[in-house]
């Protein structure tokens, strides 16, 4: 009997790549050559349409080639941009990517001038630095009453239907988490 841990699935979505598409994960990010500033977007498009990768292992190598680059060599990535002066926000965010990105292999992590959109089908959620000592999460839930943590999103952003505020990554905790793939499960 077994008394390791289970594998997340993406550490199950890495192992299972070669198998799945061929070649491994640094196979494919070595594939694509510098990538410069080339868009999320456009290595996306690349991986889809000119090597038929499925949308969550484009997803991966897309996000491991960009993240792989040097900071310095990143004048148009969002996310820096955003954490500027707030880094010490950083880590909330950090959590954040890693809590949805165990959801499964099709979670895309979309970066914008002011937030990151997480998709599936559709957007279910985003995460926003709203202040220095603050994240906003906002989290799409048909039908759910808000209560004292989960806020009505109000004027915040009129993408999502809730608001939960984070300060640390102590406030990442399951009960976001469900909230967060209630929504998942419902953008499918």
């Amino acid at each position: 009997m077994s008394t390791g841990t289970k594998p997340s699935p993406l550490d199950s979505m890495i192992a299972n790549m070669p198998e799945k598409t061929g070649k491994s994960l640094e196979e494919w990010v070595g594939l694509l050559g510098p990538v410069g500033t080339r868009k999320h977007g456009e290595l996306m498009k690349v991986l889809k349409g000119d090597h038929g990768l499925s949308h969550g292992y484009a997803n991966l190598v897309a996000h491991t080639a960009r993240d792989s680059m040097p900071s310095n060599d990143k004048p148009d990535d969002p996310v820096a941009t955003q954490y500027a002066g707030k880094e010490a926000l950083k880590p909330v965010y950090d959590a954040l990517i890693a809590a949805v990105s165990a959801f499964g292999g099709d979670v895309e992590i979309a970066p914008k001038k002011a937030y990151v959109s997480l998709r599936r089908a559709k957007q279910f959620a985003l995460i926003q630095p709203t202040t220095k000592s603050r994240v906003d999460v906002g989290i799409k839930l048909k039908d759910v009453e808000p209560g004292d943590r989960l806020e009505a999103s109000g004027s915040f952003n009129s993408m999502v239907t809730h608001r939960v505020r984070t300060a640390n990554v102590h406030d990442i905790d399951d009960e976001l988490k469900a909230w967060l793939k209630t929504a998942y499960d419902s953008a499918g």
